[in-house]
């Protein structure tokens, strides 16, 4: 049964972390995706945004990547925005990286993604917490 790291845990984490891959953001302003997006970069993260179908542009000025696997660089945080049942999706993405923190928004959450996470002994994972609020909540 799937269980939030402590709030300690979280702090540490976010603490510790330089770079996020946003999975599934959006262009657009006015998505949730994007405002929180660029309020990590103003918090000093470096984001890397992954969506494929916006693969080869930019988004807040960074590249976009059309998966996980296809980044590069050393991903700390990978922030997921994307439906509950697309989790195992984005989890068997998560598994072909060396990501530390598998991370999904406020309201997503999936079982059988845990259960995958778990089994390859990637037990860093986070659901169903906003990042700006664990972030508001330390004082950042």
């Amino acid at each position: 049964m799937f269980q939030n790291p402590s709030q300690e845990k979280i702090f540490q984490i976010l603490k510790e972390a330089k770079t996020i891959a946003v999975v599934g953001l959006s262009p657009k302003e006015d998505r949730t995706s994007f405002q929180i997006a660029r309020l990590l970069q103003n918090y000093g993260y470096r984001i890397i945004p992954v969506n494929p179908q916006h693969a080869g542009s930019e988004i807040l000025g960074e590249k976009v990547y059309s998966d996980l696997a296809s980044v590069p660089e050393k991903i700390d945080i990978v922030d997921i925005f994307r439906r509950s049942e697309f989790l195992p999706d984005v989890a068997t993405d998560f598994l072909k990286t060396d990501a530390k923190v598998y991370w999904a928004q406020l309201g997503l959450e999936n079982e059988q993604a845990w259960e995958m996470l778990h089994e390859a002994k990637r037990d860093d994972v986070i659901m169903n917490r906003c990042i700006k609020i664990e972030l508001n909540k330390m004082g950042a």
